[in-house]
């Protein structure tokens, strides 16, 4: 398994792109509102991977302490899931591009966490990648705007989860790490409600449709990419993930169009901000093997 993803793990890195960017689609094809749908997409994940670990016997083999703290960054999880969803229930676009400043977080958070040197390259891009957002985001159409803050407050919560889920690794199973976490933001949720006397959620009142659309959403795009995910990280750093994620907004963009036939008019600040977004992954990606090779 290991020498699988060392030999194929750019490869496996791209194709889990590929089905996040399939989680936007997902979002816009499910029509009850974002909480109920980050509730349900982590209570069906977390009953996946239950019954998966039940079957190989790895549930409790977990110390306390290592599950409570795997349970507050599934908080964060969930909260960085209902602003990413918020965000596209207005505009798909604009939500996954937002994503993309993610690598300005992590250049800053990353160092910070791990004790390590921080790399100008990475400052500069996330710094490129933010101002191609600000010009993207003065000069949208003004009902936009929520869009844009959703965004960028779940690519902030994205990074730190993402980052924090570096530290266990390599002490507990990757799919042990997300089920936990799955189960945290469960809980937060279910407390949220309750506490908002918001219940109609626990009744499972789901239309067929809907439920076929969080299956998926929950099983493939979530169990099976979370895990993915996680495990990839032993072999590359946060920053290479995250940077990495930042071309999730290209097959959103196309499946949305494909799929959904969305021809959501942008403009072209838009563009010329999303393909300066993109190069920029492209130069992180020039950089980093540059410096590996020195």
């Amino acid at each position: 398994m290991n020498q699988y993803f060392i030999k194929y793990k750019y490869l496996i890195l791209h194709l889990m792109v590929i089905i996040l960017g399939f989680t936007g689609i997902l979002g816009e094809l499910i029509s009850i509102k974002s909480i109920d749908l980050v509730f349900y997409r982590m209570l069906f994940s977390f009953i996946s991977l239950f019954i998966f670990l039940s079957f190989r016997k790895e549930i409790f083999n977990i110390s306390k302490r290592k599950i409570v703290e795997l349970l507050l960054i599934g908080m964060v999880v969930a909260l960085h899931w209902i602003f990413f969803f918020q965000s596209i229930k207005i505009s798909v676009p604009i939500a996954v591009i937002s994503l993309s400043t993610s690598s300005l977080f992590s250049s800053i958070i990353e160092p910070i966490i791990f004790r390590r040197k921080v790399n100008i390259y990475e400052v500069i891009l996330g710094i490129v990648i933010i101002l191609s957002f600000m010009m993207m985001y003065f000069t949208s159409e003004s009902y936009f705007g929520l869009a844009y803050f959703y965004g960028i407050i779940a690519a902030f919560l994205a990074t730190l989860f993402t980052i924090l889920n570096a530290k266990y690794i390599n002490v507990v199973k990757s799919s042990q790490i997300t089920m936990i976490e799955m189960l945290g933001g469960t809980i937060l949720i279910s407390l949220y409600l309750i506490f908002t006397s918001n219940l109609s959620v626990f009744s499972f009142n789901i239309q067929s449709s809907d439920l076929i659309y969080l299956l998926i959403l929950s099983v493939i795009c979530t169990s099976l990419v979370f895990v993915l995910m996680i495990e990839i990280m032993k072999y590359i750093s946060p920053y290479t993930l995250i940077m990495a994620i930042n071309l999730e907004p290209v097959y959103a963009i196309i499946l949305a169009f494909l799929i959904l036939h969305n021809e959501e008019k942008m403009n072209h600040y838009f563009y010329i901000g999303s393909f300066v977004i993109i190069f920029s992954i492209y130069l992180e990606h020039y950089f980093k093997k540059k410096s590996i090779s020195k």
